[in-house]
């Protein structure tokens, strides 16, 4: 699949619900409304779209959320999309989960043929992850790690960067990711949504993360790409663990851009940064297979170029209506 600037677009990401257990402060607001459950897709309809999206050239599948363990029989769309790895279909499923349901499921997750997945982290610190988070758990988190561990998954830990709340953390989160063999990203805050939070007095360049880490480790670009946007380092002395960071804000990636977004309620986001969007589920209700296939070549020219994310002297610009959580990570 090639967009309108002769992109090929071969990565989708699915989020399967825009509920989570957590109300991250740059994710969420304290008070959400999810939802209708009448206007989610079904995990049968997930599975078809996204065998379409196969068929067209799609090599990897991201499953996010919300938080994607807390829908009922997950696992089912698991398997059921995992099963394109065995005929050499799909290259690679993986999943974005914030952890605290992964003791359950990581057994199950390996048996779908999930090789790495990744875990949202914000803080090591139990009281600063808990007041990130609204109220989570790291204990919970660190217990899901162990199962995933313990079922032959790669982790990678993401982690967002947030002035004034976490932006002391850096170096103590990269040294405990060496020694647990955990690749880190970090993540600039995004401007998504409604959080009942200011992200603007929120934002730090990752650049001034590097700074802070280059302080006690060099570290040296790679050439390593995982299918997303990070730009990614080593360090001879971080036990070759991978750090990258992701910058759509100091240093945007949207010429490299590879990837789509079907939210669980069946509208696919061409960009993260813009609300335009294609309507899968009214075009495979009404119209089947070949619904979804028009409805694809409609993405496809409709893809911009990029986000409208801007840095200004007044702060960020660019805000989205929808949270994150509606899109999927």
């Amino acid at each position: 699949m090639i967009d309108g600037f002769g992109r090929r677009i071969d990565y989708l990401r699915i989020s399967v619900t825009d509920r989570c257990d957590l109300r991250c402060r740059y994710c969420m607001a304290e008070k959400m409304t999810f939802l209708p459950r009448k206007d989610v897709l079904t995990l049968e309809e997930i599975a078809i779209i996204a065998d379409r999206f196969i068929a067209r050239g799609v090599k990897k599948i991201r499953l996010s959320g919300g938080e994607p363990l807390v829908r009922r029989d997950f696992g089912e769309l698991a398997h059921r999309i995992g099963r394109h790895l065995h005929s050499g279909a799909l290259e690679e499923l993986t999943l974005t989960t914030n952890g605290t349901r992964l003791a359950q499921h990581a057994e199950n997750l390996a048996a779908a043929g999930m090789k790495r997945i990744n875990v949202s982290i914000d803080s090591l610190d139990p009281e600063t992850y808990a007041y990130v988070t609204r109220g989570g758990d790291i204990a919970k988190v660190h217990e899901g790690l162990a199962a995933a561990t313990a079922a032959g998954m790669r982790i990678k830990i993401n982690m967002v960067a947030m002035k004034g709340l976490n932006d002391d953390h850096f170096l103590p989160m990269i040294e405990w990711c060496a020694r647990q063999g955990h690749d880190l990203t970090l993540i600039e805050t995004m401007p998504l949504g409604d959080t009942g939070e200011d992200r603007t007095d929120r934002y730090i360049p990752l650049g001034e993360a590097v700074d802070q880490i280059e302080q006690r480790y060099s570290l040296e670009p790679i050439a390593y790409r995982s299918g997303g946007p990070a730009r990614y380092y080593e360090s001879a002395d971080l036990q070759g663990i991978r750090l990258g960071l992701i910058t759509p804000l100091s240093d945007n990636f949207c010429a490299g851009c590879n990837r789509m977004r079907l939210t669980c309620e069946g509208k696919v986001f061409m960009c993260l940064g813009h609300e335009n969007h294609v309507d899968f589920k009214t075009a495979y209700r009404e119209r089947g297979m070949q619904g979804v296939d028009e409805a694809l070549d409609r993405a496809l020219v409709a893809k911009p170029l990029a986000h409208d994310f801007r840095i200004t002297p007044d702060g960020v610009s660019g805000v989205t209506q929808r949270h994150m959580s509606v899109t999927g990570g």
